[in-house]
């Protein structure tokens, strides 16, 4: 028997910020759609030709992550692709969205823009981390056996 596969990795930017709603039962759901940009070349020259794509987010990650969802803001999707269908006025329709299992939030976009409950500008500490002597092969001497 022949397993089928339904994965999607996509990488774009937010086309506008996330709508976070819940289901009768109390589920958590953020939709948002991305951009993603593909270069092709027509004749001697490159073009942008963008797609767009809806994304789905449920449960606890999506609580998590709307606050950080904002338009512009480029990220990582990784899910799978689900077909919807529905009849409306005696008339089939249908729509293909990614149901995302892991959305990683990426660089650019918004990056000057502090997320909700952030401090404008975090303060770095540098501490440095404890003196442990010597790493590596010279840390062991030639009597001493390998410790695994």
């Amino acid at each position: 028997m022949a397993v089928d596969i339904n994965v999607v990795v996509l990488v774009g930017r937010l086309t506008r910020d996330c709508e976070l709603n819940s289901t009768p039962q109390g589920t958590s759901v953020c939709r948002f759609s991305i951009a993603v940009n593909r270069r092709k070349r027509t004749g001697d020259r490159w073009e942008d030709e963008v797609s767009y794509f809806d994304v789905v987010l449920w449960g606890r990650s999506a609580e998590t992550l709307t606050p950080y969802l904002q338009k512009g803001r480029q990220v990582s999707v990784e899910g799978e692709l689900r077909q919807n269908r529905w009849e409306q006025e005696g008339k089939t329709n249908s729509k293909v969205e990614v149901v995302a299992n892991n959305v990683q939030l990426l660089g650019g976009g918004n990056q000057g823009v502090p997320a909700p409950n952030q401090p404008s500008r975090p303060e770095s500490r540098m501490e440095s981390a404890p003196n442990v002597g010597p790493s590596g092969p010279e840390a062991f001497d030639d009597g001493d056996d390998i410790p695994f």
